[in-house]
Formats: C-alpha cells, sequence, structure tokens
C-alpha cells in the first residue's frame, strides 16, 4: 500500500454506519464518528478478530477522525463489525 492510495482513495470507498459485519478488502479505515469496533478481520483471516491490535481498549470508542491502517504483516483489512457510529472503508485494489 502507498501513501498516495491511501490519502486518494483512489480504489473508491465504502460507508459502514450499522451493526452487520461487512466484508470488504480495504487499506485503511477512517474513522467518521467516535465508533465501537466488535470486530475487525485482517487478510481474509476469518476466524481471527485483530481489533486488539489496532485498538488499546476495544471496548471504547474510537474517536472521529482516526485513520487505521494495516501493521504487523497485515497487508489489508477483509471486514469490520460495528457496535455503533461509522467509518469509512478506504477500498483496495481487486
Amino acid at each position: 500500500m502507498g501513501y498516495q492510495e491511501l490519502i486518494s482513495a483512489q480504489y473508491g470507498t465504502f460507508v459502514v454506519n450499522g451493526t452487520a459485519e461487512v466484508e470488504k478488502n480495504a487499506i485503511g479505515i477512517y474513522v467518521a464518528e467516535d465508533s465501537v469496533f466488535s470486530r475487525v478481520e485482517v487478510d481474509g483471516q476469518t476466524s481471527t478478530d485483530v481489533k486488539a491490535n489496532y485498538i488499546q481498549t476495544p471496548a471504547t470508542a474510537v474517536k472521529a477522525g482516526v485513520t487505521l491502517t494495516p501493521q504487523g504483516g497485515d497487508d489489508y483489512f477483509s471486514a469490520v463489525t460495528l457496535a455503533s457510529g461509522s467509518v469509512v472503508l478506504l477500498l483496495k485494489d481487486a
């Protein structure tokens, strides 16, 4: 993932504003309003919830304006579930 790809959202975006799981491949997650994540999956690994790798206190809302990007060997986000709030997925190329 390059900086230009992320900042321009060149492959489009998808708004998540409900509590159902959304399976989309994304190079970043922009938090549009204070949001609580129920689950975050990476690299298509549906059996592993990695939200604690990205959020120090997962039960507490992540404040609006934060952008999460893959780290520590993770290539992309593959699914997200919210308890509350809304986020914008910065989509990955096909």
